[in-house]
């Protein structure tokens, strides 16, 4: 019967991706309508900028993760380039390379040599991308999937402070958008925080602060400049 691991490590990619969007579009749509609502009490213009937010936001997500990751892409496949033509040019040099690092993982020299060899005959690019190059599948970039990801989480996260101002009557709406979106905040952090094999509570701490921190920076702004407008 062939044992199976179930490895956390597979998810770091779309599960950064994600978890970074939905943090970003919580945090920074509820600081946006909570500046704007400490400036004003027009429902509509708060929801207005809500909505400006999240959709500006989910594209700016989308575009940077995109951008960030094609470059990752772009190294990765510039070094499997050079690989391909040092292993087509000095082969045997190759092997001695893949011997080394063998060596210097806890191999003697012998099984070095032949685990070198064996692996060079099998997929010589693949060994030398894993163990010299240190890149791996459950790794690899993928700029397409990672900006679905970000985008998609992000207008989910926007979405939840934007629905709080329709549960909010105008004098309760700062105190309502704050407080149900730091809520989903600590759900958020904790359930990343299981995902990804760490304590929840530890999850859920970290992103309620910064959470907090910004919309009570952008309240201040928001009541600073709505007096000094009017």
């Amino acid at each position: 019967m062939r044992h199976s691991e179930l490895h956390r490590s597979g998810r770091i990619g779309w599960l950064r991706a994600a978890v970074l969007g939905a943090n970003d579009g919580i945090v920074s749509t509820a600081s946006l309508v909570v500046g704007v609502a400490a400036a004003t009490a027009d429902r509509q213009q708060i929801l207005i900028a809500g909505i400006a937010g999240l959709v500006a936001g989910a594209f700016s997500m989308a575009a940077g993760e995109y951008v960030s990751v094609s470059s990752q892409a772009d190294t990765e496949g510039a070094d499997l380039a050079r690989e391909r033509t040092e292993l087509a040019e000095a082969p045997e040099a190759e092997e001695r390379e893949l011997t080394a690092i063998y060596e210097r993982r806890g191999l003697d020299a012998a099984l070095a040599r032949t685990v070198a060899r064996q692996l060079t005959l099998h997929d010589a690019l693949a060994a030398h991308a894993r163990d010299e190059l240190g890149l791996v599948d459950a790794f690899a970039a993928r700029p397409f999937q990672a900006a679905l990801a970000s985008a998609s989480t992000f207008a989910v996260g926007a979405a939840l402070p934007i629905a709080a101002i329709f549960m909010a009557s105008p004098s309760s709406l700062v105190a309502i958008v704050a407080g149900a979106s730091l809520a989903c905040l600590a759900g958020l952090g904790a359930l990343a925080a299981r995902a990804g094999g760490a304590r929840a509570w530890v999850g859920a701490a970290r992103v309620t602060f910064w959470g907090a921190l910004a919309m009570a920076a952008t309240a201040a702004v928001g009541a600073l400049f709505g007096t000094t407008v009017a």
